[in-house]
């Protein structure tokens, strides 16, 4: 069973699945953070809307600073959404669910070697400042990006427990 918002439902979607889901909507445009969010709307019971924008900052590694790749921030979000704590003095739940984040950052890494985006991206062509690269077939070619979408969320979707196929 998977968690909707506050029901629990069948699962709808394999973990190969979402991944794929997550790379389309990097391919249609959105950041890395919207990409994986938006994939997983129906886990965290947002509107598709609300998730592009919750996770519209965190793209290219939080705002273009090329610091924890936005997938994984995704990642984080979803994971808080679907099993995160809400009292402030959960110790157990607090320490549980930092765990998990571990997890699924170690999990990250040992597919790519970093869950920083600079890293990720060493000896590739970026553009500086804050304005967004513009979105080419020759972008998607030369990018690792939709692939590291991908991977992040096959890697939630099996910590979250969503069948292989």
């Amino acid at each position: 069973m998977i968690r909707k918002g506050n029901e629990w439902k069948e699962h709808e979607m394999t973990i190969d699945q979402k991944g794929a889901l997550a790379k389309a909507y990097f391919e249609e445009g959105y950041n890395c953070a919207q990409s994986v969010l938006l994939a997983y709307c129906e886990e965290t019971g947002l509107e598709k809307k609300q998730a592009a924008r919750l996770a519209s900052t965190f793209g290219g590694g939080m705002g273009k600073l090329r610091e924890v790749c936005g997938a994984v921030s995704a990642m984080f979000l979803v994971l808080g959404m679907t099993g995160g704590y809400d009292d402030p003095k959960a110790k157990e739940e607090k320490a549980a669910l930092y765990d998990r984040v571990q997890k699924l950052a170690e999990a990250f890494k040992a597919e790519h070697h970093s869950i920083i985006c600079r890293d990720l991206l060493i000896g590739m062509e970026t553009s500086s400042g804050s304005a967004p690269e513009e979105r080419t077939q020759a972008y998607y070619e030369r990018r690792p990006c939709g692939c590291y979408v991908e991977s992040a969320a096959r890697i939630l979707a099996r910590e979250i427990g969503l069948p292989e196929a």
